[in-house]
């Protein structure tokens, strides 16, 4: 599996034939010199004798007759990892006969490897391709006079941002860590929840220039292989020069760009991440971004969260359908009332009726324009808190829209009633677990709202069924993205809108794991309940008491 892996992602690192010279510049497969001066200086000019190469020369062994030299990115390794199991190891633990060596520079370099060097993983390097590699990803290159290869020791440090509670998707109840820029911590973290063998982990490198980690993790024996096979084809066709996080790949892998419906699940929570794997999805993983990405996923799976599995059914259940409730208004509550005033007043109640046309004499504006209006303003609000410094960002949101909904009514730009709406469409969609759909939902109420000046309810109507339509003919890797409820899967509907007990859950969803859909080994059997055993056992003591 690792080989096949391999080979299509070596067309990834492939560079492009329309630009050669790109090739020349930063492909070097020269293999390293025997002289230690030759190679030191071919690093510092490659790297423009960048400030933050470091390269520590030093003698080794007793009496001290050989050269060796440390290359080093400051900044990404641990110093004290370099100084006490590399540096020092070498310049006194290396014993030498007389004025010569007693091994040749290859049994030398053996004895440096099986003896000396304590660091947990030493790789040997061969020629400046892999020296440049191994450097830049904050590995530590030591270089032996006399011999022309070198060793690739793995001493990464400098500072990392430390595990800490999620931002995005904070949850009452369950774990309380989330995802960070690390490649290994994250992986690491996901180990610990699944401690199975069969919790597979491939790597590689993407980006011709920023030669990026990239890892992708699934459950072997649950996932599907075909589904396996199809994203290491769509991530073999990337012939990118930079892969700067994970929006970089699924912008290129995803099935259908012309959407507003995310298809690729984004997650920063370790839990979310090992509920899915169990589930046969497949993770991949980009170093230096705190997001994984998800797939395949559903429209249906970006209305849950990880608190629905930590809560009782009955609770998650209902708040799943306060989610859906609370999309429709944020999608169709400013066209509505844009449709019921334009074209419909006769559906409003009379009284009501009365107070919204009064309030509406003063307004100078038609009601699209004082919805377009009004919805414009609260975004720009919510773009300046998310972009203004926290403490200050959240006072100016608040204070901003209560002075400008404040002042609007009084000047009488904007009615009452259109404030109203307004702030429950935008509290509606603060309710919305995750920030994709968000966003796709915040776009498409503005289109609702334009069709419902022109058409009604009519207008509306015909909105919803275009996107109904289009969302249908959506696939996420094979998967269709309304599924399981187009096509309808009666097994799966016990984890859609409502989630039942969880001894219910006894089947994976049908669609993405085809291989094992059985969670466990035998038939399910639910078995009595603990009630029913205790009556059981009540009955029987009785029986026996009265015998």
């Amino acid at each position: 599996m690792n080989s096949a892996w391999n080979r299509l992602m070596r067309k990834a690192r492939k560079p492009k034939k329309m630009v050669p010279q790109y090739e020349e510049t930063t492909s070097n497969n020269e293999v390293l010199s025997s002289s230690l001066t030759e190679n030191i200086t071919k690093v510092k000019d490659t790297l423009g004798n960048s400030g933050d190469l470091v390269v520590r020369d030093f003698k080794m062994g007793k009496p001290f007759l050989c050269k060796v030299a440390s290359i080093y990115i400051n900044g990404l390794t641990d110093k004290e990892i370099l100084g006490n199991s590399i540096i020092e190891r070498l310049m006194n633990d290396v014993e030498m006969v007389e004025e010569e060596s007693p091994y040749e520079p290859s049994q030398l370099g053996t004895y440096i490897k099986e003896h000396i060097l304590t660091i947990t993983n030493v790789g040997e390097v061969t020629n400046f391709d892999k020296l440049f590699l191994h450097l830049l990803s904050g590995e530590t290159i030591v270089l032996v006079d006399g011999w022309n290869q070198g060793f690739a020791c793995s001493a990464q440090g400098g500072d990392l941002r430390a595990i800490s509670e999620p931002v995005a998707e904070s949850s009452v109840r369950g774990p309380r860590d989330s995802f960070t820029e690390s490649l290994i911590t994250n992986t690491a973290m996901i180990r610990r929840r699944i401690k199975s063998p069969n919790l597979w982990l491939e790597t590689t490198e993407m980006g011709m220039i920023t030669q990026t980690g990239v890892g992708m993790m699934y459950v072997k024996g649950i996932v599907n292989d075909k589904l396996l096979t199809e994203i290491k084809e769509r991530l073999s066709k990337m012939e990118v020069d930079e892969v700067q996080g994970s929006n970089t790949i699924e912008e290129w892998i995803t099935d259908e760009t012309w959407t507003p419906w995310p298809t690729v699940f984004i997650t920063e929570r370790p839990d979310v991440v090992a509920g899915n794997l169990l589930e046969g999805r497949i993770v991949i993983f980009v170093n230096e971004t705190p997001t994984p990405l998800i797939v395949p996923a559903t429209w249906n799976q970006f209305f849950q969260t990880a608190e629905d599995y930590y809560l009782r059914w009955t609770m998650a259940s209902f708040l799943r359908m306060l989610r859906i409730v609370s999309f429709l208004i944020t999608l169709l509550g400013p066209s509505l009332f844009i449709a019921f005033l334009s074209f419909h007043p006769e559906l409003i109640p009379t009284p009501l009726l009365i107070n919204l046309a009064a309030q509406r004499q003063s307004i100078p504006f038609p009601i699209i324009i004082e919805a377009l209006l009004m919805e414009f303003t609260f975004e720009v609000l919510r773009e300046a808190g998310v972009r203004m410094p926290r403490p200050v960002g959240q006072a100016v949101s608040i204070v901003g829209a209560l002075v400008l909904g404040e002042a609007a009514v009084s000047a009488g730009i904007v009615s009452s009633a259109m404030v109203i709406v307004v702030a429950a469409t935008a509290i509606a969609s603060f309710t919305i677990p995750h920030y994709a759909m968000t966003d796709a939902t915040r776009l498409l109420r503005f289109g609702m709202m334009i069709l419902a000046s022109f058409f009604g309810l009519y207008g509306i109507g015909l909105g919803v069924i275009m996107l109904v339509a289009h969302t249908c003919s959506l696939r996420s890797f094979g998967i269709p993205y309304l599924a399981p409820f187009a096509p309808i899967i009666l097994a799966d509907q016990k984890d859609s809108i409502f989630r039942f007990p969880l001894p219910f859950l006894s089947k994976r969803p049908r669609l993405v794991s085809q291989i094992k859909t059985q969670r466990t080994d035998d038939n399910y059997n639910r078995g009595p309940s603990p009630r029913e055993d205790g009556m059981k056992q009540h009955e029987s003591k009785r029986d026996s008491d009265e015998t």
